[in-house]
């Protein structure tokens, strides 16, 4: 069998569902940064209660387009709105299909006149690098990959090192390292800062609901500008975090990482598939949970479900800006978050204590997400009202926590039936053991995970609410 690109793979698969939830990638790995420097129940204490370094140099893919029609090229690959986009200025890139479905999400960064750069997920990445290649632009672009998984000892070399420095202590760290006071800059604004003798781009952003800045440089600077925040931060009770922690704090924050990509089907989808190659990306990733779609379509997600629906702006022509009309007419699913039942979590553990029988799926601390996009059920009077679609554990909340989308008529505060673990005892995915599938409750919760929220869980009790 030839699959030479993603359409003759989906011709011959004749099962794209089964063909993901079937996929021998693994889960996503966070390449290269140590798993862990202390340990990853100091480290995600560390951004709630003083100050953390989040290398986010290796993990994400970056496009960098230049020419007198970049800035219309981007404008016309996602939902927001670029009035007012100037240079200095960044936002979060949200670009849909041709039937208006989200394919990924990422920062555009307005680096200077005709230039702009976008650090993401590799789905949108290949969208722009298609259409500054087929669409007509006069533009050029520069790409570099996300580093190697495994990089079987060879030199990893990236464009950029990019930091950021995140907590309660982060602004008393920077200016330390700035020698004086910070630029006031706004958010999603950048700016300059001096590290190290160094002149260094800085935006204002914030991960797991804390201040800080994101920094970032050319990649030969990269450990000079690491050990100058490291000595700057002893004092502020700095602490490197590592792979493990670090995709957790987006349990605090509420940001959906990796759903999948809307590319597989529609005809106007069908050049670019054509254009991405079989073992790319797209070709290989794994769908991961309890929720069978029957069709491909049924793991889409719009944007107004991941809670994107504020960027929705129709000052201007986009891809998919038709069928996003269309699409909001109807009730869209909501973002939330899921706090798990403990007493419920503790019987999965138990059953990995109990020989002879068959266990449930293993939860992982702290990430317990085993493939590229997770879809577990989220159940109520035996419907299916949603999905739970990123998850682990929070040390600063002691609980298990998921993020993901429900139904209109589900409210914050209602308890649902998470269904974990898969179907027949476990699909043949490499991170996927034998197991039987079990029911966890988990009380629909606010995102980001509000301290409201968190005052509530216990006196509220776990209720059922029926359809």
């Amino acid at each position: 069998m030839t699959t030479t690109n993603l359409q003759n793979l989906l011709n011959h698969s004749g099962d794209i569902v089964s063909h993901l939830r079937n996929s021998q990638v693994g889960a996503y790995v966070y390449p290269i940064v140590p798993s862990e420097f202390s340990n990853w129940r100091l480290e995600q204490r560390g951004w709630r209660e003083s100050v953390v370094l989040f290398d986010q140099t290796h993990h994400m893919a970056e496009i960098t387009v230049k020419g007198p029609d970049a800035l219309k090229l981007m404008s016309m690959l996602t939902i927001n709105s670029f009035a007012g986009f100037t240079p200095g200025k960044a936002k979060q890139m949200v670009p849909l299909s041709h039937d208006g479905y989200v394919i990924g999400d990422g920062i555009l960064f307005y680096t200077e006149q005709d230039e702009l750069l976008f650090v993401g997920r590799t789905p949108t990445v290949n969208w722009i690098q298609f259409h500054a290649e087929t669409g007509g632009f006069n533009v050029e672009f520069i790409r570099d990959d996300r580093s190697p998984s495994n990089p079987k000892g060879n030199a990893v070399n990236r464009r950029h090192y990019r930091f950021q420095i995140q907590g309660p202590n982060a602004a008393k760290v920077l200016e330390k390292v700035n020698g004086g006071p910070l630029p006031d800059v706004k958010f999603f604004n950048f700016d300059m800062i001096n590290i190290a003798g160094r002149k260094v781009r800085a935006l204002r952003h914030g991960m797991a609901g804390a201040p800080g800045l994101e920094i970032w440089g050319p990649y030969a600077e990269r450990e000079i500008i690491r050990e100058a925040l490291i000595e700057a931060g002893q004092e502020f009770g700095l602490y490197q975090v590592g792979a493990r922690a670090y995709s957790s704090n987006t349990l605090e924050s509420g940001w959906i990482p990796s759903p999948l990509p809307a590319v597989y089907s529609g005809e106007a989808m069908r050049s670019y598939r054509e254009w991405l190659p079989a073992n790319g990306y797209e070709g290989t990733a794994s769908i991961g949970g309890s929720f069978v779609g029957k069709r491909i379509d049924d793991y889409y997600l719009s944007p107004q479900a991941l809670g994107y629906g504020p960027f929705i702006k129709y000052d201007h022509d986009f891809i998919g800006r038709d069928a996003l009309q269309k699409l909001s007419e109807q009730p869209q699913r909501k973002k939330v978050t899921f706090a798990w039942n403990a007493d419920d979590v503790l019987k999965v553990f138990a059953s990995l204590l109990q020989p002879g029988e068959q266990n449930a799926k293993y939860i992982d601390f702290p990430n317990c997400n085993y493939a590229t996009s997770s879809y577990d059920a989220i159940l109520m009077g035996g419907n299916v009202v949603g999905f739970s679609m990123f998850g682990g554990y929070s040390y600063n909340e002691r609980s298990f926590l998921s993020l993901g989308v429900v139904d209109q008529n589900i409210d914050i505060g209602d308890v649902v039936t998470l269904l974990w673990g898969e179907e027949s005892g476990g699909t043949h995915k490499t991170t996927v053991e034998p197991h039987r599938q079990v029911e966890i409750r988990v009380k629909v919760s606010p995102t980001p995970y509000a301290v409201d929220a968190r005052a509530a869980y216990h006196s509220a009790g776990w209720r059922m609410r029926q359809v």
